[in-house]
């Protein structure tokens, strides 16, 4: 290997080994790979700079914004009741809501942090006064995040998008079939949770009940529409959708359910910002080790080793996906789809797999990730809403993390879950 390679693989994983903060990590390293190759260094900055100056990219502050305002003006509390309504009498009815509910915050805010958040910060105390041990609860909570990634509009997929240079929209559209699906396991996991553990059963709510549930809901329910709908009919794009969701959030908190107050607003922005800063940092820190990756020729030897473990795809892609599920264990997810995206894009052409799909496959995996032992965003959420160490929720958490692993195989070796979808634009 040339002395660039050994500065971007041995001395970048050395710093981490000796507890330098991932981001810091990379820009030491890109630093370094600048000094070896006599660039001036003014190029880190430069690339630092280029790296978040995507159009795409301004749709990641304003769907965490988003996010944040519907949690704090009452829309998840609404979507929570309403399938609490709905399904509650169903053996493991409470468990089932909180997947549901899950899947329709998912359809707002695109971040698995924040569906944790919203829906489990309700969700987890009511599940375990009716029953449920508090780690399996808070456990659900986790898994079911990770259906915000998958779901569209997606954080993770437009980060992708803008890294493949591909149709975000395509994207978005082939992630609603592995997303439900997810929602589909997770709940058949919560019936088999109930009925080996006695759950009772809670009483069925009656007609009256749903319908004043739902119509209280009604602007919650009503938002997914307006987001998705703008999005494929056509009327804007998926980083303008991100501004009308979070107007839409401002309006609907602020004059209709009137839970949010202009009071209110300072902090939630300021939380929202923090969030994307932290985004953005790692963002911005990976792309001079990227462009420093691609100078180096790494992704097309590494796609070529990658291509070299068989001659079956089916085998390769089993590598594939092992790999990133490992790496999405200890990597932060954004930085690792950065600085693995040439390599990954370079193994899809090679292996004749549509991009899209390639697409799906790599989102997945690092969504999945989120929730994963020891740096999962979303693990760390739902400790702290939960007050339940990481330790006791992990332990519940590995049958839930099976049922997603599954749908990523479905999504790795059938094309059509993501591609009959996303074939329509």
């Amino acid at each position: 290997m040339s002395e660039l390679a050994w500065v971007l693989s041995a001395g970048f994983a050395g710093l981490l080994l000796l507890g330098v903060p991932f981001v810091f990590a990379l820009g030491i390293t890109s630093l370094a790979g600048l000094m070896v190759l006599d660039i001036d260094i003014i190029v880190l900055a430069q690339r630092f700079v280029s790296g978040t100056q995507s159009f795409s990219l301004l749709a990641i502050p304003f769907f965490i914004l988003a996010g944040d305002l519907m949690t704090r003006g009452g829309l998840s509390r609404r979507l929570v009741a309403v399938a609490n309504a709905c399904v509650r009498h169903v053996t493991g009815g409470l468990g089932i809501v909180t997947v549901l509910s899950a899947t329709f915050f998912a359809a707002i805010s695109g971040s698995a942090p924040a569906t944790t958040a919203a829906i489990g910060s309700i969700m987890v105390p009511e599940m375990a006064r009716r029953g449920y041990r508090p780690e399996f609860a808070a456990a659900l909570a986790v898994a079911a995040g990770i259906i915000g990634p998958v779901i569209p509009p997606s954080i993770i997929f437009v980060i992708w998008g803008v890294i493949a240079e591909e149709s975000i929209a395509r994207l978005f559209m082939a992630g609603i079939v592995p997303g439900l699906l997810m929602a589909v396991g997770l709940c058949l996991v919560c019936v088999r949770y109930a009925v080996r553990n006695r759950v009772p059963r809670e009483e069925r709510a009656s007609a009256a009940e749903i319908g004043r549930a739902a119509w209280d809901g009604k602007w919650a329910l009503v938002a997914p529409f307006v987001v998705l709908g703008g999005i494929y009919g056509g009327i804007f794009t998926p980083t303008e959708a991100a501004v009308v969701a979070t107007v839409y959030a401002l309006f609907v908190g602020l004059f209709l359910y009137r839970e949010l107050d202009w009071r209110d607003l300072p902090a939630i922005v300021m939380g929202s910002m923090r969030t994307t800063a932290i985004v953005m940092f790692i963002i911005a820190a990976a792309a001079p080790f990227g462009w420093l990756v691609a100078m180096e020729q790494l992704p097309p030897k590494v796609a070529a080793a990658l291509g070299s473990i068989s001659d079956e795809p089916w085998i390769i892609l089993l590598a594939v996906n092992l790999l990133l599920l490992t790496i999405g264990m200890v990597m932060d997810n954004i930085a690792a789809m950065i600085i693995l995206g040439g390599v990954l894009i370079a193994l899809g052409k090679q292996l004749g797999i549509d991009p899209v799909q390639l697409g799906a496959i790599v989102s997945i995996n690092f969504a999945i990730g989120m929730a994963t032992p020891p740096f999962g965003y979303a693990l760390f959420v739902g400790a702290a809403i939960s007050n339940i160490s990481i330790e006791r929720i992990a332990r519940e958490l590995w049958p839930l993390l099976a049922v997603l692993v599954a749908v990523l195989a479905l999504v790795t070796y059938v094309p059509a879950v993501t591609m009959t979808l996303a074939g329509l634009l």
